[in-house]
């Protein structure tokens, strides 16, 4: 129920505010607005203020909206209202109406992410645990333990790094660009800061999934090697395992983070056959020695090991909040940096360098809106100004049937004196309705293929 409300609200939100910006420019430009609509189909809710020419609409369709001008080229304009219409309009004016929509979700994505960065919130602090074993962190010379301080992309300045969270956006902005990235850490609280370089730029990437951190090998904060709750009849509870226990040792290796005891237990469920290995824990302040056999289950990756445990203890966690104006600054800070990684992968999938797969639909986001949602207000207004900043640079896109296309009709209009004919358009309209219908369904597949596959 949660999931269904939170995707209605975000919906709601981000459409009524796309279509608000076409009408509110509309307005300021003299062109009389017929209908305001949130949502298609039969209409669930409409009024209209008094002496107002514009009806309000709320539909039962909610994906997606309109904002309906008067226009001589879908109905006849009496000659006293014809300087009302949109296409009488100087082209400036229609350029800045049809542009309003997008821009007005991504100044709500700058709205949305400062406001998260005054109300604060509260991240896990950017203390690494051990590095997955072979991958470039490692190589690099990480262990676990670390504090990392600031990082850079490239040869760019060093930015600081409040949180773990500003650590993986760095590094998924890297891997996706291309670009190394400079972290400055201490090894140890209190110890000399150092600096190193994790040579993403060799990562042939496709897909930001988890995979990506794996290969990498920062895949989480610095975790105590604690164990949670237990599964009933699960291996941890068969070997004598009990939730508090701080795991020492596994085999004939010290254990010093949540993460790599995780990979420990991973690992001996590989090749199919169950390892039993010896297990020392501290329990109430004695040491006990316990032999463990994880459960051996299949993965995509292959055969892993499972005992039925929450493995780590809770991070450290840091509040992040900024100022005024550093935060109304980060807030458009983070909003150009989505947009232009979005724009990347979008032009990397056209020409085959970026998996179709990176292409989420309505289902994936419904799931987002409903996990975000249960985490609290932050981080659903977090998830709202991504999405938001997704809607903005989507319609912007150079195809017929959204605001970019029409944008790229008037820059026609702008270097030739002359509007697209007829014709023209309308092989355009079918074109883009194509590609916008295999997007879509490319999005839907792999939807389904998330919550299902």
């Amino acid at each position: 129920m949660l999931t269904i409300a939170a995707f209605i609200v975000a919906l709601g939100v981000l459409i009524a505010v796309h279509e608000y910006g076409h009408y509110r420019v509309a307005v300021a430009c003299g062109v009389k607005v017929l209908r305001f609509s949130v949502g298609f189909g039969r209409p669930l809710l409409r009024w209209q203020r008094q002496g107002s020419p514009t009806e309000f609409v709320i539909g039962a369709f909610p994906l997606g909206g309109y904002v309906r001008m008067l226009d001589e080229r879908e109905a006849p304009v009496a000659a006293e209202d014809r300087h009302l219409a949109f296409n009488t309009q100087p082209l400036r004016a229609r350029a800045a109406i049809v542009a309003a929509g997008p821009m007005a979700n991504l100044l709500l994505a700058v709205l949305l992410y400062a406001t998260v960065n005054w109300s604060g919130v509260d991240e896990p602090k950017a203390v690494l645990a051990s590095p997955v074993a072979g991958s470039i962190a490692q190589q690099a010379g990480l262990h676990g333990g670390e504090l990392v301080l600031g990082a850079a992309l490239g040869e760019g300045d060093f930015e600081p790094v409040r949180s773990f969270e500003d650590l993986r956006w760095t590094l998924t902005r890297g891997a996706l660009d291309g670009e190394s990235v400079r972290l400055q850490f201490q090894p140890q609280r209190g110890s000399a800061q150092r600096e190193l370089v994790l040579p993403l730029n060799k990562l042939e990437v496709r897909e930001a999934d988890a995979h990506l951190f794996r290969r990498i090998g920062i895949v989480g904060p610095w975790t105590r090697p604690v164990l949670g709750e237990l599964v009933a009849g699960g291996a941890a509870e068969r070997a004598g395992l009990r939730a508090g226990d701080l795991v020492l040792r596994v085999g004939s290796g010290d254990v010093v983070d949540g993460s790599q005891l995780r990979e420990l237990i991973r690992a001996s469920g590989r090749g199919g056959q169950p390892q039993a290995l010896a297990w020392r824990v501290e329990r109430d302040g004695r040491q006990l020695d316990l032999l463990v056999q994880a459960d051996v289950v299949q993965e995509a990756s292959g055969s892993v090991g499972r005992i039925g445990a929450y493995v780590g203890a809770a991070p450290e966690m840091v509040n992040v909040r900024y100022g005024a104006a550093e935060g109304l600054w980060k807030g458009a800070e983070r909003t150009w940096e989505v947009s232009v990684l979005t724009l990347r992968m979008l032009g990397r999938m056209v020409i085959g360098e970026a998996s179709v797969k990176n292409l989420s639909g309505p289902l994936t986001i419904a799931d987002y809106a409903g996990r975000s949602a249960s985490m609290g207000l932050t981080q659903y207004l977090a998830f709202l100004a991504l999405i938001s900043v997704s809607l903005g640079v989507l319609n912007l896109l150079p195809l017929p049937v959204l605001d970019g296309g029409h944008l790229m009709y008037y820059l026609w209009e702008a270097l030739t004196g002359r509007s697209v004919s007829d014709a023209w358009m309308e092989r355009l309209q079918r074109g883009g309705v194509a590609v916008l219908l295999l997007m879509m369904s490319i999005a839907l597949f792999n939807d389904l293929t998330r919550l299902f596959g």
